[in-house]
């Protein structure tokens, strides 16, 4: 059985007004700074400061195979995710480059790859299995299994330094997990959910969502969020809702990169709505069913570049917008301070 961690609102009017009064008497025109000034209000309700500072930021990339990757639902092979872990923490990875431009502490988790790795730094071994089942001919995780996954995210996370994580994950055919999860949870239908992945043509998006449909058939019974984590999810998934519920319980920043990860806050934020406040999403990916991810979760991601890469590369990206926000809110004169003329 799942413990879930308290995670109450941190909704405060009197911050947030102070705050805003701090904003706005910066040396500048109101408003001017157009959403960096909202960033900025909403980081230091996150972490409750009028002066909020992050350090030692934490880029979290689980990993994890799929069984319903066999069912020809990617266009890459399934050792491509062992391959791309190896890449990750051999620093050859986008994720990893900008992790180092930006100072960003990288941890990968093997959460059920089908391979063994040899120890590596920043490689943490919490594998479950290897690969989940074939989601389209019954569960994908059995209950114990999803709890296990959850429990371990939860654990990777309390061991992190800082106060804030960035998500990011990998697993060949887990845009299909996602779809599913969206297409369940929201009760919309798969076909406005599924996309190319890793670059399906036409046909290929036919024949993943004619597999996806089976998947939902096969488990129409799942429908409560955790029972749906289980069925159609995967192990990097369901480490990544411990994750966010670990973080979200620590107030810590929440940086959401893109599709899979939103699936993890999506279910993560139907256990405890309260995850969303200290969620920040960094961009809206190309891949169809994001839009789609964001609008039910009501949030208005930072960055629009036409990204459907994953591993967190979104999440780094966005980062020096975090980092701005605050050292404006720190940092920038007020007209008092400044002996500058407010207009008239």
């Amino acid at each position: 059985m799942n413990t879930l961690p308290a995670i109450p609102s941190i909704a405060d009017a009197a911050l947030a007004a102070r705050l805003q009064s701090l904003i706005d008497h910066k040396t500048k025109p109101l408003g001017s700074l157009g959403r960096l000034e909202a960033l900025a209000v909403r980081i230091g309700l996150i972490l409750g400061s009028e002066a909020p500072e992050l350090h030692a930021p934490q880029v979290l990339v689980c990993a994890a195979d799929h069984g319903l990757a066999a069912r020809g639902v990617s266009a890459f092979p399934s050792d491509v995710t062992w391959q791309m872990v190896h890449n990750f923490v051999t620093g050859g990875a986008a994720v990893s480059v900008l992790a180092r431009q930006h100072g960003l502490g990288l941890t990968v988790v093997d959460c059920g790859v089908r391979h063994d790795f040899a120890p590596y730094p920043g490689l943490v071994v919490r594998k479950i299995a290897p690969g989940t089942q074939d989601a389209s001919a019954g569960p994908a995780m059995t209950a114990a299994q999803c709890a296990h996954a959850m429990a371990n995210g939860r654990e990777v996370v309390a061991a992190l330094p800082g106060n804030a994580l960035l998500l990011g994950e990998m697993g060949i055919g887990n845009t299909s997990s996602a779809a599913l999860l969206l297409a369940r949870l929201t009760d919309t239908d798969v076909a406005d959910c599924a996309g190319p992945g890793t670059g399906l043509d036409a046909a290929g998006v036919a024949r993943k969502v004619a597999v996806l449909r089976q998947a939902l058939a096969a488990n129409a019974a799942a429908r409560e969020p955790l029972d749906a984590l289980a069925a159609l999810g995967g192990f990097e998934i369901a480490t990544l809702v411990g994750a966010v519920l670990q973080a979200a319980a620590e107030r810590r920043v929440i940086v959401v990169d893109g599709f899979i990860t939103s699936a993890a806050v999506l279910v993560a934020a139907r256990l405890a709505p309260a995850v969303l406040q200290r969620c920040v999403f960094s961009h809206q990916s190309q891949e169809p069913g994001h839009l789609r991810m964001l609008a039910a979760l009501q949030a208005e991601p930072l960055l629009e570049l036409g990204l459907r890469l994953g591993e967190g590369s979104g999440a780094a990206l966005a980062w020096p917008l975090l980092a701005s926000a605050c050292a404006i809110l720190r940092e920038m004169a007020s007209f008092e301070s400044a002996g500058v003329a407010q207009r008239t």
